[in-house]
């Protein structure tokens, strides 16, 4: 609990296996997590197994994979069904650290924001760090697209790293979003264009062999998707098209 508030971690699981429970661990370690939630999407090894070896964890597996954005509906699903006031989710594949689930809390459980993202370019030691250099010239460049069509000041936009108060997830029309990687983007879009809070904390980042990462061919796809989320963000504020992920009213 935080502030008498639950506190719940969601881990969208695909392969993770060998790093489930140390992220667990990790999480519980910080004296706020309540309850984590873990939706497997049809993985290949062991994640299930293991996954239902942990303490306070609900363990829910789709049979047949159906997608990151569509792992991360049920995650969210769950989490609000589960009473959660503060829901974070971190990758079990332990990519992000779960050390700064406590000040992420925080910044929801006060009300100083709706949404929280860690950030790995926040700190300014991303390529330090380990982030390729074409995955960091590609992601300033969709950041600062994204920033001009949508108005806001993020320091990116593609970090998995995320804490929502429940009353932004309860807003936020998820179903019509992707079922692929560019949901992360729309959620965020989505968030935007409700008027929602968004802060961010400084993410270390971090790359090992068992951190889950797509193509070079998917990454290319993601990008035109993140473009074309942010170009319909600003027709859909200029009244241009009309689209159920960008619901009236939206706040200015």
């Amino acid at each position: 609990m935080y502030k008498d508030k639950k506190v719940i971690v969601v881990m969208p699981a695909y392969n993770a296996e060998q790093t489930i429970r140390k992220t667990h661990d990790e999480v519980m370690e910080q004296g706020v997590v309540d309850l984590v939630v873990v939706v497997d999407d049809a993985s290949h090894d062991d994640t299930v197994a293991e996954a239902r070896r942990l303490s306070n964890t609900k363990v829910l597996v789709h049979e047949i994979n159906t997608g990151y954005g569509a792992n991360q509906k049920t995650c969210y699903r769950l989490a609000l069904e589960e009473g959660g006031d503060i829901i974070i989710m971190v990758h079990p594949d332990y990519q992000y650290t779960p050390q700064l689930i406590p000040a992420m809390a925080s910044l929801i459980g006060n009300g100083v924001y709706d949404c929280v993202i860690g950030s790995r370019i926040l700190g300014g030691q991303a390529m330090k760090q380990g982030m390729p250099v074409w995955r960091y010239v590609s992601n300033r460049f969709l950041t600062l697209f994204e920033n001009l069509l949508m108005g806001a000041k993020l320091s990116e936009y593609h970090s998995g790293y995320r804490a929502f108060s429940a009353e932004a997830l309860r807003n936020l029309p998820l179903d019509v979003n992707s079922n692929d990687f560019v949901f992360d983007n729309q959620m965020l879009a989505q968030i935007l264009w409700l008027g929602f809070r968004v802060g961010e904390v400084s993410c270390p980042t971090k790359y090992d062999p068992h951190a889950s990462s797509i193509n070079f061919r998917r990454s290319v796809k993601y990008g035109f998707g993140c473009l074309w989320t942010a170009l319909t963000f600003r027709l859909a504020r200029w009244g241009l098209v009309k689209m159920a992920r960008f619901p009236r009213p939206g706040r200015p």
